[in-house]
């Protein structure tokens, strides 16, 4: 076409185009709002006729742009009922962009754009508000001063015309109840406030229950509400609140409505109002100073922008700034604090220097935010406020105002109420208005419930929603893959705002009519602005990116598993800011869905296979998500997951993944959240345990754990709980029919809301525990709540730890405790309050229909069999409060355990109880502890208890506040133990007092007690006969209290223990009560140990408490009972680390000769010197009782082993002395009546050497009867060993003596050999030098017929054979020799056996050397064949290497006999055994086959003849090879 027809016919089409749009101004206006968001033409061309304001609207659109324009056109074409014949020429020339004129002529000249925009009002600015004037800087031009002065005559009506701009800015954007560009969608309708909690300490003044819940019933919303939201705490310094809320819970819509408020001056408190988005904040590159960012991107004051500034510095209390978005933020702050306004910064440091009070100091700052990490800048004093959507009420409140005016609007709320899941939903607001949006459409062509049931998930809701919403029915797959497409780009590059080059025109036109994107206007920089485009809200275009996963062919089936993520909530500190897309796998999940199939086979145009596909690449990677382990965040994001796709399958295979331990920590938890899990545990068959701990839970959030079958525990420990949610846990308790323990912690829950879980707690009769702990609970409440428990009959434990208990009421808890027939224990410390009890074994309803007669019997039976623990610690008891006590506990039951430590009883209490204790039936033990008791108190204590039956122990301790009462059990308990006791009663005529069921133990340790205390002490103990264990350990007697104490003895009867540790003790003190040994007839042992002051008397340990608890004794036929007499049980005395002098071992032992025996004497100290020794070792033959003497870890001279040795004749009782190392010393004692005996004397490792050797051996010899003597691990050598053999003859001893170990060498066993001849008693010596060092000689009483020597591993060398052959031929008896390894070979052996020669007698030698199996029979033969002796037997074990000779002397040999020797060094034999011909009288014959062929006739003849000359004459010849025997 030419460019004139061009030109005409776009005339001819623009006149049609005019005439079309004249017929519906309305639409035409509200289209072009959206695409001229920055234009306010309410107020232009009032006079123009209809033609001419629609000529000019278009005018306006056609000069924005070729995708304006041609967006428009797709507008009209898709929303009008335009003819075909005029819709197809308008898409063909203006819905391309080849068909786009430079100028249109409409009948009136263009006006260019200058002098189109001139004069208008922009709707403009970063939060889409205010009007904006022609752009002028604020942030760089300079304040000269004589300008300034000249403006200061108009301050103030500078500000106050800019304030009354800001205003009527504010009140032209709000005041229309029409929906403008900018607004939120569905904004004109009416709004309902959601539900508002504080967190932390950051509530305000005028907040009583936490919870901002608003009245949903009010005609404007919630006026408190959003006022409460700047009364916080912070009078100084910088006002910051920030709103916490998940994405669809109404952040922004509240920051507009407080736009709103403002406008409408109910926000009188603010002078200035300003909004920022931090999602169009982020466009802007340039750094900004704060008034650039006030002026040039908000509203522009007409005139002297400075001093309009000074003025909201000077009067920053009444600037309220609000930056909504604040985890969209994107540029970081500097870590510097911002220098002040003039300083340009990013749009985040601005933020920052406001939150810190660096810029605009004293203003109010309001951010919203989703929860997740915030940005450091925000001040540590900040209010936080939590989000969280609507609860029932509010839910069909803004379902009734949605349907205002409607016939459909009881049917909407009848669909609602029928359905709890649609509730569930719905309690987001952004999903409530997409459900009530699918309702309006959805209702007036369906039954009752059958829009509900389209409606399953929120997935269904948006497409539910884009359905219904489609142009004339239908939905254009191409737009809406186009429009999805936008949705995912955006998301993935972090973009929300487009611009409208972003978006194709045919797609922002589909956008447009289905009221899918808003438009706004946007300031990139000062003086630079735009039209930008979003979608409704940011859970749209996750919906629409989903869309464009799973339909458009672009996206491969195989990345779909890539964008199926859990994203955790908790706070990570690498984490800056959230990301978009957190609510895309849900979306996703949702489309998995088979009921969305079709709805994504008409998107993508293909058939439901190919749907299928993708489908099933999303469940199967959400399968494999469920049977991970997962954190708390990321288990709710897959409860959402699951629940979207409506599959039963997934839903098992995650419910049974899940652990028996769910726990949620620390990340914000909403009443839809709590409900997808409540699906999901629907699905299980195991009990599951949950634990919400710290974490943000919406108020009305426990509702959605009603009728949950499957929690068996259920735990929440939170501040942020108060009334409102305990009211709604509540609710849900009674059809959670298998809760077994409920946990309620840390909250702020007050009267009201524990009102209602009282009344709850009867309806659950199967808890077994509950738990109130650190509720600031006050007397009233938890009087209410222990009188619930007759009504839980399972219930095994109460907590209402830390909560506020005055004396009133625990007095009230403690009279509970008694009466109450389940309970068992009461504790309380401090801030513990514990109940625990134990079930009856008939039920609640069973007692209440027994008759009366029965149920007084069965309680009666139960109170006798019940015992009650009751520990009242730390809770300020005085004296009046325990005598109300001791009231209530003489009419209770069986106490187990009473515990009042750490409470104000003092003296008078202590006694008062003490007195108690004896009627009162306790089983175990009375606590007093830490009460202020002092010693005048311990008197009162003593007296009180001293006639108690049951007392089994007393512990004072006043150093550790210790006071102890232990009780034994009943006597009733113990009748055997008192039949044997009576039997014994008779036998044990001299005890004071008859023997008690139980012996009474007293210990009065570390009270500070002196000698002065000590007679009114013993007085007050004098009046029990129980007494057996006495501890005064860690006090302070000293001698005088010692002295003393011995005297008062006698009259404390018999005791079994008396324990004086630590209390100053000298050994006069321990002389004194060595004293009491012939004083006390219980007393048999005494213990002292100085180094850590150890005194301990003792009595037998056989006494009284084995009579009492074990068998009798058993006596020998005909015994008196004098075997228990105390002369006949051994006594002891132990002195450990003390200083043992000549004059204390002195005083020692003539206080040990009046002591009544046997005695055992057991000392230790460091060093004992040789005076000491000797002085000890003279008194012992006065202590004739003396049974054991113990020097133990004590050191000794070299000396001592002398001392010691000529104690065998100073002291005939003495019967072993055992000296080792001289550090350990023992010396064994006879008794008087014991005959005289065997001594014996062991002084082993003693450095005894050869200087010692002649004066020990001179004592040794005075013995008459030395049964051993052991000198081994010594110093002798073989000097030594000579002059002690040399000794030997002198020394009476008849057993052994060890010599092992004293570096003895092979000249010490050559001169043992030597010696041996010379000593007549000693019948065998063994010696072996090896790694054993072993030597022993053997004694016999009388002379000794033949000796045996036995020599190992001596190492003989060449020329000690000599002499070992000399001294062997010195001996004068019959000897055997043992020869083992000891280096001897065959040439050493030839000539010991030729050089041995006895005068007459058998000489038995055995060799055992390696070489024995090794030289052969021939080698052995010619060895044995030099013997000087007549051989009369050979054995030879080539296995164990040994041959044994047996010798007789003298011999007589053949002279035959030499010739024929020789014949044997030519032949080898070898063994060939016959069968042996024995005969009696006749020699034993053995042949051996000859192996040399030239002789065999001889060699024969040399073995067969029965005198053989080769080896002599005898009468029988026995030669064995072992192994064989020939």
């Amino acid at each position: 076409m030419d460019p004139v027809s061009l030109q005409l016919g776009t005339k001819n089409l623009w006149s049609l185009l005019v005439r079309l749009l004249s017929k519906d101004p309305q639409w035409l206006n509200a289209k072009v709002k959206f695409f001229l968001p920055k234009m306010d033409l309410s107020s232009r061309n009032k006079a123009e006729d209809a033609t001419q304001g629609v000529m000019l609207q278009l005018n306006r659109l056609h000069t924005q742009g070729q995708a304006t324009w041609q967006a428009f056109i797709h507008c009209v074409c898709m929303e009008l009922d335009v003819p075909l014949d005029l819709e197809v020429p308008l898409l063909s020339t203006w819905g391309h962009g080849d068909g786009f004129p430079s100028q249109l002529e409409t009948g009136e000249e263009s006006q260019p754009e200058s002098q189109l925009h001139h004069g208008e009002s922009w709707s403009c600015g970063a939060g889409g508000g205010g009007l904006k004037r022609p752009h002028q800087s604020c942030g760089s031009s300079p304040r000269p001063k004589q300008c300034r002065k000249q403006q200061l005559g108009g301050y103030e009506e500078l500000a106050k015309r800019y304030l009354q701009l800001l205003r009527s800015s504010a009140q032209q954007r709000y005041g229309s109840r029409t929906r403008r560009p900018g607004q939120p969608l569905a904004f004109h309708q009416a709004y309902i406030p959601p539900i508002l909690q504080w967190s932390r300490a950051t509530a305000p003044f005028n907040t009583q229950e936490g919870a901002i819940l608003g009245d949903p019933k009010a005609e404007d919303g919630t006026e408190a509400s959003i006022l409460d939201l700047f009364n916080t705490k912070a009078d100084k310094g910088p006002r910051v609140t920030v709103l916490l809320g998940k994405a669809g819970m109404g952040k922004t819509t509240l920051a507009h409505r407080l736009c709103q408020k403002w406008a409408d001056g109910q926000l009188d408190r603010f002078q200035a109002l300003f909004l920022f988005e931090f999602c169009q904040l982020n466009l802007i590159t340039e750094f900004l100073t704060l008034p650039q960012l006030l002026f040039d991107l908000y509203l522009s004051p007409e005139a002297g922008p400075d001093l309009v500034f000074q003025y909201l510095e000077e009067n920053a209390k009444g600037v309220l700034l609000i930056f909504d978005g604040l985890d969209q933020a994107l540029h970081p702050h500097s870590s510097k604090d911002t220098a002040g306004p003039e300083a340009p910064s990013p749009a985040l440091a601005l933020f920052s220097g406001l939150c810190k009070g660096t810029l605009l100091p004293g203003c109010w700052v309001l951010a919203t935010s989703r929860p997740g990490k915030l940005p450091d800048c925000l001040p540590t004093e900040a209010a936080m406020v939590h989000m969280w959507g609507f609860d029932r009420p509010r839910v069909e409140e803004y379902v009734g105002r949605f349907f205002s005016n409607q016939p459909w609007q009881e049917a909407a709320l009848a669909e609602l109420r029928e359905n709890r899941h649609l509730q569930s939903m719905c309690a987001v607001p952004a999903v409530c208005q997409v459900t009530c949006l699918c309702l309006y459409h959805l209702l007036p062509s369906s039954s009752p419930g059958q829009s509900a049931a389209l409606l399953p998930t929120v997935t269904q809701n948006y497409v539910q929603m884009v359905s219904t919403l489609g142009p004339r029915g239908h939905l254009l797959p191409e737009s809406l893959l186009g429009l999805s497409g936008v949705a995912l780009r955006g998301l993935e590059t972090g973009k929300v705002i487009f611009s409208v080059g972003d978006i194709p025109p045919p797609m922002m036109a589909f956008g447009a009519a289905l009221g899918l994107l808003t438009s706004f206007c946007i300031c990139t920089g000062p003086g630079h602005q735009e039209t930008g485009y979003a979608f409704t809200h940011l859970s749209l275009q996750e919906f629409f990116a989903a869309l464009h996963l799973m339909a458009s062919p672009e996206v491969d089936k195989n990345a779909l598993a890539h964008y199926v993520t859990l994203s955790s909530r908790w706070v990570l500190r690498t984490k800056a800011r959230l990301g978009l897309l957190d609510h895309l796998p849900t979306f996703l999940a949702g489309l998995a869905s088979r009921a969305c199939c079709p709805f994504l086979s008409h998107v993508a145009q293909r058939d439901e296979v190919w749907v299928g596909a993708r489908q099933a690449e999303v469940m199967q990677a959400l399968r494999k998500l469920a049977t991970r382990r997962l954190t708390g965040p990321k288990v709710v994001a897959l409860c959402h997951c699951v629940g979207e796709t409506q599959e039963p399958e997934l839903a098992s295979l995650m419910a049974q993944s899940l652990p028996c331990h769910l726990s949620f920590h620390n990340f914000p938890l909403t009443y839809a959240d709590l409900a997808s899990l409540n699906n999901i545990l629907g699905h299980r068959n195991a009990p599951i345990q949950l634990d919400f701990e710290g974490c943000p839970l919406e108020p009305h959030c426990p509702e959605a754990l009603a009728g949950c079958k499957q929690v068996e525990n259920l735990s929440f420990k939170s501040r942020k709980c108060g009334d409102a949610f305990a009211e709604a846990l509540s609710r849900s308790l009674p059809t959670m029919g298998s809760l077994k323990k409920l946990g309620l912690a840390g909250s702020k829950i007050t009267a009201q809301g524990i009102g209602r879980l009282v009344q709850a707690l009867p309806l659950c009769p199967q808890l077994e525990e509950v738990s109130f702990q650190d509720n600031q609970l006050k007397d009233g409440v938890l009087l209410n709540i222990v009188e619930v428990l007759p009504c839980l009959p399972r219930l095994q434990k109460l907590d209402l730890s830390r909560n506020s208990v005055s004396m009133s009421t625990l007095l009230c808890l403690t009279k509970v405790a008694i009466t109450s027939p389940a309970v068992r224990m009461l504790q309380v410390r401090e801030a513990d309050l514990i109940f625990l009890l134990s079930p009856p074994t008939e039920t609640a309803a069973e007692l209440q229909g027994a008759s009366d007669l029965q149920g007084n019997a069965s309680q009666r039976k139960e109170a006798q069999s019940r015992s009650l623990a009751l520990r009242l610690q730390q809770c300020q008891l005085r004296v009046h409060d325990v005598q109300e006590l001791i009231t209530q506990l003489q009419e209770g039951p069986h106490l187990d355990k009473v515990d009042l430590s750490g409470n104000q009883l003092d003296n008078e209490g202590c006694r008062l109880m003490a007195e108690a204790a004896a009627q009162l039936d306790i089983t175990r033990n009375l606590d007093l502890s830490d009460n202020g008791l002092s010693v005048d108190g311990v008197y009162g204590v003593l007296s009180a208890v001293s006639m108690c039956q049951t007392l089994a122990e007393l512990h004072i301790s006043l150093l550790h506040k210790t006071v102890v009462l232990t009780f034994a059990p009943k006597q009733e308990e113990q009748g055997g133990i008192q039949e044997r006791a009576a039997l014994h009663d008779g036998l044990m005529r001299q005890m004071p007092c008859e023997l008690p069921p139980h012996s009474t133990r007293i210990r009065l340790t570390h009270c500070g007690l002196q000698a002065k205390h000590l007679a009114q002490l013993c007085r007050a103990l004098g009046g029990s006969c129980h007494l057996s264990h006495l501890d005064f350990s860690g006090n302070a007697l000293g001698d005088e209290g010692a002295a003393q104490l011995a005297q008062l003895l006698p009259g404390l009867g018999t005791l079994q223990s008396l324990n004086l540790s630590e209390n100053g003790l000298s050994l006069d003190s321990v002389f004194i009560l060595t004293q009491c040994f012939s004083t006390l007839q219980w007393l048999f042992h005494l213990e002292v140990n100085s180094e850590n002051q150890h005194i301990v008397l003792r009595g037998d340990r056989r006494g009284r408490d084995q009579l009492a608890g074990g068998p009798l004794p058993e006596f020998p036929a005909g015994a008196q009972f004098s075997a228990f007499d105390q002369h006949c049980i051994l006594r002891s005395v132990c002195l450990r680390q003390c200083l043992l002098e000549p004059l204390s071992l002195t005083h020692l032992c003539e206080t040990l000769e009046k002591c009544p025996g046997p005695l055992e004497v057991k000392l230790s100290c460091e060093v004992l010197s040789d005076q000491s020794l000797e002085t000890l070792l003279n008194h012992l033959p006065r202590i004739p009782q003396l049974s054991l003497l113990q020097l133990s870890e004590t050191r000794l001279s070299p000396r001592s082993p002398l001392l010691l040795a000529d104690l065998f004749s100073l002291c005939p009782q003495v019967q072993k002395v055992d000296l080792r190392s001289l550090y350990h010393t023992t010396l064994h004692f006879r008794s008087s009546e014991e005959q005289k005996g065997e001594y014996c004397g062991r002084f082993t490792d003693c450095a005894l050497s050869r200087v010692h050797v002649e004066p020990l051996c001179w004592l040794l010899s005075k013995c008459e009867d030395l049964n051993q003597l052991d000198l081994s691990a010594n110093l002798l050598g073989d000097d030594g060993l000579q002059c002690l053999l040399e000794c030997l003859p002198q020394l009476p001893i008849s057993a052994s003596l060890d010599l092992s170990h004293n570096s003895i060498s092979v000249e010490g066993a050559l001169c043992l050999v030597k010696t041996l001849p010379s000593c007549p008693r000693v019948r065998e010596a063994s010696v072996n030098l090896g790694s054993e060092q072993s030597f022993w000689i053997h004694f016999s009483r009388e002379e000794e017929a033949g000796k045996t020597l036995r020599l190992s591993q001596c190492s003989f060398r060449p020329e000690h054979v000599p002499r070992l052959a000399t001294g062997l031929n010195q001996a004068l008896k019959p000897t055997a020799l043992t020869l083992t390894q000891c280096c001897l070979g065959l040439k050493q052996l030839t000539v010991l056996l030729s050089l041995v020669r006895w005068p007459v007698g058998l000489f038995n030698l055995r060799v055992e050397e390696p070489w024995v199996g090794k030289a052969g029979v021939l080698a052995l033969l010619e060895v044995c064949t030099q013997a000087s002796g007549n051989i009369t037997e050979i054995s030879i074990a080539e296995a164990q290497q040994q041959l044994c000779l047996q010798l007789e002397f003298p011999r007589q040999e053949n002279p035959e006999a030499v010739a024929l020797r020789s014949q044997l060094k030519h032949h080898c034999f070898r063994k060939a055994p016959l069968n042996p011909q024995k005969e009696s009288g006749s020699p034993v014959i053995h042949s051996y086959r000859c192996l040399d062929s030239q002789h065999p006739e001889s060699m024969q003849h040399i073995l067969e003849t029965k005198t053989s000359p080769l080896l002599g004459e005898c009468t029988a010849l026995h030669v064995y090879i072992l192994g064989n025997r020939s």
